[in-house]
């Protein structure tokens, strides 16, 4: 990616925080893991082709267009805060998207977020999520793998920070973190 395309993404990510409270990235990517989806599935909830979604999500595409996608976006944000406290059961989650899918009008989107377990902790998964996504915001991948590597000789524990959070997968750094709370 090019410095001006860089520029671009990094324009619309903040007039997507500016205007949904976060980067659609981090959201739909939430959504996903919260409510056991894929991409296609969350698009055909949503109402959005593959490709839009994929566009909102990497900052090609900073806006919803379409109010009533908004709308859907604040039903699934909303169910997957009832699944993540237990008051929805997965099969009920699955009869709410098919409704939530079919739904229309539109409504602001507001930052009502489950964020939390039920205890009022934030989940592992959600806190390695926004990691990686500051990470993610600010360095490709493999430019964090070749900063973890100038590091690794004089500060080894951040290295391996910036190896797992920054360049791995979220299950991988979840299990991380476990292992060290042992």
């Amino acid at each position: 990616m090019d410095a001006a395309q860089q520029e671009a993404t990094a324009r619309a990510r903040e007039l997507q925080r500016n205007w949904y409270g976060e980067p659609l990235g981090a959201l739909f990517r939430r959504l996903i893991d919260d409510l056991g989806l894929n991409q296609a599935r969350l698009a055909g909830v949503l109402g959005l082709s593959a490709p839009m979604l994929s566009q909102l999500m990497s900052g090609q595409r900073a806006k919803i267009g379409n109010p009533a996608v908004v709308q859907r976006v604040q039903l699934l944000q909303e169910l997957a805060g009832q699944v993540a406290d237990g008051s929805v059961s997965a099969a009920e989650a699955a009869e709410r998207m098919d409704e939530i899918k079919k739904s229309q009008g539109g409504s602001v989107l507001s930052n009502t977020t489950q964020t939390t377990s039920g205890s009022g902790a934030p989940t592992v998964k959600r806190v390695v999520r926004e990691i990686q996504s500051l990470l993610r915001s600010v360095a490709a991948a493999g430019d964090i793998i070749d900063a973890a590597d100038a590091l690794s000789p004089s500060h080894p524990e951040l290295a391996e920070f910036l190896r797992v959070y920054g360049a791995g997968r979220t299950s991988d750094a979840v299990a991380h973190y476990q292992s060290h709370q042992n």
